[in-house]
């Protein structure tokens, strides 16, 4: 704290000679209310406000008659319209904002309303910035707080940043737009809820919509912005296979509620053919072993090889199987590649700490089911040959797709490994929209109440003014 005090000081000190003349009485009282603690502490985003004064103010307040009205006007009225974009009102300062004040000082500027003037101008800054950082990252994202986004850049974006390039292009409201997430299903997301918000039909239960800004939130924390990627929805059952606009449909199976499949971002580097499995501990000790115990001849039945803790076969038999019962965490199980291989013919890697892939398997007939919550939290895909030829195409090697059928069809081990590594989202979402109308499934997790509650916290703006 006592770093970030030293900060401000030294800063503030040299700020008054960077302003131009025409509004410094404004530029000082700004210096004067960024250097107060006490304020300071009032706003979502103080770092970034002083970095944004710091680094790019030019001496032209939001409230400056010579400036003109337009960008001030839209920087307020996109605030007052959060909820076009699936935000609530609160948290942008708009108990202390109005367009009123606004015009009221545009029209008949005062020595008197210098103060006055210099705290609008820090709230709106604040609050727009508040804005494209609940756009860009999600109001709840449980990757990124707000201190660390407030601290310094976080993948490469920075608000403060978006926000004085904004006030030096023509089109102010374009580029704030630009902090949304590009990703296909947010941006037909926003869309329907800005038709609906324009309208104001009640074609729609409130109920739709806040399904509609439940998934809004959760789209904003993906940080892919590739127009390739695949994405995995856990509720609709569906693995996508986006390239541009051209978009390819693949059902999968997913975990049960028991073993959930985990939220994540990736990137699958290669897939391979005729893959080993290598049992998990907690499916071996529950699943494996008491079948084990029970049948000395399930483990050749299901091509299994148990082996020690130092990686050597152990041939299982009354006394080894004993061993097993009794000390089942120094052992392992592998099943070997084949027709009955619970991975199928190929499996898709990509690094997570939950150890999770996606994979080709030899239970077809689930993919017939309308729920496919399965799976120990691994992926299944229907057509995972079909897949694996599409990311070969992908990256450019079309010629290896023989190669590819070659390997799967007689159970050859063999990596292919991608030059342009593909990003992968595996995200829950129970609302997207299909032919131009939300699709609701199932919350299979029971995850969205959580989020519900906490996007329903203040959801209007406070009517407490601030008094500094």
């Amino acid at each position: 704290m006592k770093a970030f005090q030293y900060f401000v000081v030294i800063f503030f000190a040299i700020l008054p000679l960077v302003i131009y003349p025409q509004d410094v009485k404004v530029g000082r009282e700004i210096t004067t209310a960024l250097m107060d603690n006490t304020y300071l502490s009032k706003l979502n985003f103080p770092k970034s406000v002083i970095r944004f004064y710091t680094d790019n103010y030019s001496g032209d307040s939001w409230t400056d008659s010579q400036q003109g009205l337009d960008q001030s006007e839209i920087a307020l009225a996109l605030l007052a319209r959060a909820d076009h974009y699936g935000l609530s009102l609160s948290g942008y300062h708009l108990e202390s904002l109005s367009f009123k004040k606004l015009k009221q000082w545009r029209d008949y500027p005062s020595e008197k309303n210098q103060k006055e003037r210099a705290v609008f101008d820090i709230l709106l800054t604040d609050g727009l910035i508040t804005f494209i950082n609940h756009l860009h990252f999600g109001k709840y994202n449980p990757l990124y707080n707000s201190s660390r986004i407030d601290s310094s850049r976080t993948n490469g974006f920075c608000a403060d940043e978006i926000l004085s390039a904004a006030r030096l292009r023509a089109d102010f409201q374009g580029e704030i737009h630009n902090a949304q997430p590009k990703i296909k299903a947010y941006r037909d997301l926003q869309a329907y809820l800005d038709r609906y918000r324009s309208e104001n039909k009640a074609t729609a239960t409130k109920a739709v919509m806040d399904k509609i800004t439940i998934n809004m939130e959760r789209l904003r924390w993906i940080s892919t912005q590739s127009e390739n990627y695949i994405m995995v929805n856990i509720p609709s059952y569906t693995l996508e296979f986006h390239q541009g606009d051209e978009v390819t449909d693949f059902k999968v199976v997913v975990g049960k509620p028991t073993t959930e499949t985990p939220i994540l971002e990736s990137e699958i580097e290669y897939f391979s053919t005729a893959p080993d499995w290598r049992v998990p501990q907690s499916i071996f000790r529950n699943e494996i072993l008491p079948e084990i115990l029970k049948d000395m001849s399930y483990l050749a039945d299901h091509h299994y090889t148990v082996y020690d803790g130092a990686g050597n076969e152990v041939i299982v038999n009354a006394s080894t199987r004993r061993q097993i019962r009794n000390n089942p965490t120094k052992y392992s199980v592998r099943q070997s590649s084949g027709e009955d291989n619970a991975l199928g013919a190929v499996v898709f890697r990509f690094q997570n700490p939950h150890a999770v892939y996606v994979h080709d398997t030899p239970q077809k007939q689930f993919f017939n089911r309308g729920k496919r919550a399965l799976s120990h939290g691994c992926i299944r895909v229907e057509n995972a040959d079909r897949l694996a030829a599409m990311l070969l195409s992908y990256d450019d090697s079309e010629y290896r797709i023989s190669e590819l059928d070659y390997a799967i069809q007689s159970y050859e081990k063999k990596d292919f490994v991608l030059s342009k590594p593909l990003p992968i989202i595996i995200t829950y979402l129970t609302c997207l929209i299909k032919n131009g109308k939300p699709t609701l499934y199932t919350d299979i997790y029971q995850s969205d109440k959580l989020l519900q509650d906490k996007l329903n916290q203040n959801t209007t703006p406070s009517r407490i003014a601030y008094d500094f």
